[in-house]
């Protein structure tokens, strides 16, 4: 049996494996990669674990990355965060973004999902971007200046444990970066904690089938690959629903690996 002490090492081992793979990605945007280019230089490397998503274990195709994003979204973005664009979706396309709103994007890495929900809120507005990686938040800052954007921040943290305090944005939004967390409950306790009465959270993620367990996860890819440490669907709305969030539902959009898929997650914080 795996000793507690054991457990938190692998936890933090895993956590660093993440970090350092986003800090990677985020040095090489800034020294001129495009998205194309990153994802070719990396396979070409042999490295296994650096395909599209989140730096996964996936060929480049149009399953992940900025394809997922219209031309009418990319356009008057930075180059350098349409290049850090390495999700499975576009959260901000399915969140249903309204004017005023205050937004929070979990892992906001190149602030790709932070500039447009910022456009999506205008003035009255604000979105707010965590991330746990310095060279992340370094580039997200430097293309929020690029986009000439002035309400947005962004705050380093963890998606366990945010920066924010409770009962302060209406909507939570993320990218291809739940699966890659080593306490799901706890950033769902943390989504439905920092949400106002009424919040919702759109997200988009990569999911399992229910028929696959852990072992068959960890068989198509890798963690830091955004495929072994994806829940399933049940689990999902299982999760969800223990944190105390309503009309939970998670919706499969295009397969990633066989058996496992970008999906669009929804769920609402009941309201007071």
């Amino acid at each position: 049996m795996t000793s507690t002490s054991e457990s938190r090492t692998t936890d933090d081992q895993l956590r660093e494996q993440v970090r350092a793979r986003y800090a990677e990605t985020a040095s090489a945007v800034a020294g001129g990669a495009t998205n194309l280019e990153l994802n070719h230089a990396l396979q070409v490397a042999g490295d296994a674990d650096c395909g599209s998503c989140c730096g996964g274990d996936v060929a480049v195709d149009e399953s992940f990355g900025a394809v997922l994003y219209s031309d009418d979204d990319q356009q008057g973005l930075p180059a350098e965060a349409v290049a850090a664009s390495l999700g499975c979706g576009n959260p901000t396309a399915v969140a249903d973004l309204r004017a005023g709103e205050r937004v929070l994007d979990l892992g906001s890495g190149g602030g790709i999902d932070v500039l447009l929900s910022a456009r999506r809120v205008g003035p009255t507005g604000f979105v707010h971007g965590v991330d746990m990686t310095d060279e992340m938040l370094e580039l997200a800052r430097a293309n929020a200046a690029r986009a000439g954007a002035t309400n947005v921040e962004f705050l380093r943290g963890t998606i366990e444990d945010v920066p924010l305090p409770d009962a302060s944005v209406d909507v939570v939004i993320s990218n291809c970066v739940i699966n890659l967390s080593v306490d799901k409950p706890q950033v769902i306790s943390e989504m439905h904690r920092v949400l106002v009465p009424g919040g919702r959270i759109g997200i988009s993620d990569v999911v399992a089938e229910d028929h696959l367990t852990p072992g068959d996860r960890a068989e198509r890819g890798s963690y830091v690959g955004c495929i072994a440490g994806a829940l399933s669907r049940t689990e999902y709305v299982d999760a969800l629903t223990a944190a105390g969030f309503v009309d939970a539902e998670v919706d499969f959009t295009h397969e990633a690996v066989p058996g496992m898929h970008g999906a669009i997650i929804r769920a609402t914080k009941p309201g007071a």
